[in-house]
């Protein structure tokens, strides 16, 4: 049932009090202007700044407005006084339902009584939901949706037919490259959306594929004003060594988000939790397949969701979660997870069970999401792990990432010695390759850096004599951890992928 429908269905039911949470107060009023249309209803407005009046057209005219139904008893007393079928909408009332003598609350009760024997509705309309006790029984809460793909695509045509007309605006999309950009307007409201699309116009007089960027750096600002996570900036998938099959995986999944893909019956894929040896490329995976799938990407960080006052940190969470699907499709990075639920299965006996029962919500979440957010959590130490964790349906595979093999090795080596801007033949890759055995991908690119410094210290370029030099330096993590590494790898044969292919 669409929200249009269910809202259609209440009032048809005589339901009297309808609570819509959003912030799109003006798609809210359209949906209402074409239900009371159809059935032969008026739609009323109301706001502390202009009062009761009819919605439409006619309310630019100070003459149909009443600023004496400015204040809310007063508005509340018009619509019992009014007798024909109509809807009411009231923006923004839930500040003056906690005022003391809650009056406007009481009233809203007697109101609530009466409406069910007329053909009238109020509808509150608000960005939070907040509701005295007095009126629960009273009042039916309805989440309001964000726009839709095929709303925004009309929002998109429109756009485009207005700038028809302006031969200096260049529009250059294709039907692959109007997908990609819907994709990433997904989770904007439609005001965002308009502003975002024009911003583009107007900067560049130019609206194309490339502009993808621009969409993303909108829903950047939506990040920012929530302060639960953090919008961290992707990683080219060509930097990250080795790692074959679970590129493949990956790549598999880079169309999974289109609309081709839903039409084949495909469902978003749900995450993946990247568990090995640390320094060994999973956090970068994390910022290399959201650019990889051209998507924003959010941390996670479990740590700020914690607070001070019983059940905020729960809350927290929640908030942080309804911002990731706020602007879905989007990946959900959580770093270290194993760290941040260590305590979770003893947590009732240290902080009263709050890290238990923060980490149950992430878990239900985790299973019952059908938004598209793709979580990529990473773990080095697996018997910090709750074992819910990793019971099948919370992500869609386990992928173990080890010590890079030679092969991969020296595509490491490749890739930072190029990206430094030095010419990979002048150096001897085999035996950098021999010299750096058990070492992790961090530890390889920590080498070259090193060699750097040494270089230039001696005003000299860098070569390979240098390299070596810094790696024999190096002590690996290989060796001081050998016990938990062999651990590591006992439990995952046979639990989970290998993300590098058998050399």
């Amino acid at each position: 049932m669409t929200i249009h429908h269910e809202i259609e269905t209440l009032i048809r039911a005589r339901y009297p009090l309808l609570y819509v949470v959003t912030s799109e107060e003006t798609r809210v009023q359209e949906l209402l202007l074409d239900i009371a249309a159809k059935r032969q209803k008026k739609l009323y407005e109301w706001s502390c700044t202009t009062g009761l009046a009819l919605a439409g057209a006619s309310v630019q005219s100070t003459k149909a407005r009443n600023p004496a139904t400015r204040e809310p008893l007063a508005a509340l007393d018009e619509v019992i006084a009014h007798v024909e079928p109509a809807v009411y909408l009231f923006k923004d009332l839930h500040p003056f339902l906690g005022k003391p003598g809650f009056t406007v609350t009481r009233r809203l009760k007697e109101i609530a009584l009466h409406l069910k024997h007329s053909y009238k509705t109020v509808v509150l309309v608000s960005p939070v939901l907040e509701i005295p006790v007095e009126l629960e029984k009273e009042i039916t809460v309805l989440n309001f949706p964000l726009p839709t793909r095929e709303e925004l695509t009309a929002l998109l045509h429109q756009i485009l037919a207005d700038v028809a007309q302006f031969k200096n605006v260049a529009i250059d999309l294709d039907p692959a490259g109007r997908e990609r950009l819907l994709q990433a307007a997904l989770g904007l409201t439609l005001g965002e959306a308009e502003n975002v699309f024009a911003k583009i116009l107007v900067k560049s007089q130019r609206l194309g594929v490339e502009d993808v960027g621009e969409v993303f750096a909108e829903k950047q600002q939506i990040i920012r004003k929530s302060g639960l996570l953090d919008y961290c900036t992707g990683e080219e998938f060509s930097h990250v060594g080795g790692l074959a099959l679970l590129k493949g995986w990956l790549g598999k999944r880079a169309l999974a988000f289109s609309d081709e893909a839903r039409d084949f019956g495909l469902p978003a894929p749900k995450g993946i939790l990247l568990l090995g040896v640390q320094g060994c490329g999973k956090s970068l995976c994390a910022k290399a397949v959201a650019n990889l799938w051209q998507l924003p990407l959010l941390r996670f960080d479990i740590g700020r969701m914690f607070g001070s006052l019983v059940g905020s940190s729960e809350e927290n969470v929640r908030r942080a979660i309804a911002v990731a699907e706020s602007i879905a499709p989007a990946v959900l990075w959580v770093d270290e997870i194993d760290k941040a639920f260590a305590g979770a299965q003893s947590s009732w006996g240290g902080d009263g069970g709050t890290t238990a029962r923060v980490f149950g919500t992430f878990l239900t979440w985790l299973s019952e999401k059908t938004a598209p957010v793709f979580v990529v959590a990473t773990a080095n130490d697996i018997s910090s792990l709750p074992p819910e964790l990793l019971r099948k349906g919370r992500f869609d595979e386990i992928f173990f990432v080890d010590l890079p093999a030679p092969a991969e090795r020296e595509e490491i080596f490749r890739i930072h010695l190029g990206r430094r801007g030095r010419e990979v033949a002048a150096f001897d890759l085999p035996a950098l390759v021999g010299a750096s055995h058990d070492f992790s991908g961090a530890e390889i690119e920590q080498g070259v850096i090193s060699a750097l410094f040494d270089a230039f210290a001696d005003r000299q370029e860098l070569t390979t004599p240098h390299v070596l030099a810094a790696l024999r330096e190096t002590v690996p993590l290989s060796r001081t951890m050998d016990e938990q590494i062999g651990r590591l790898r006992a439990w995952a044969e046979g639990r989970a992928r290998n993300a590098s292919a058998k050399t």
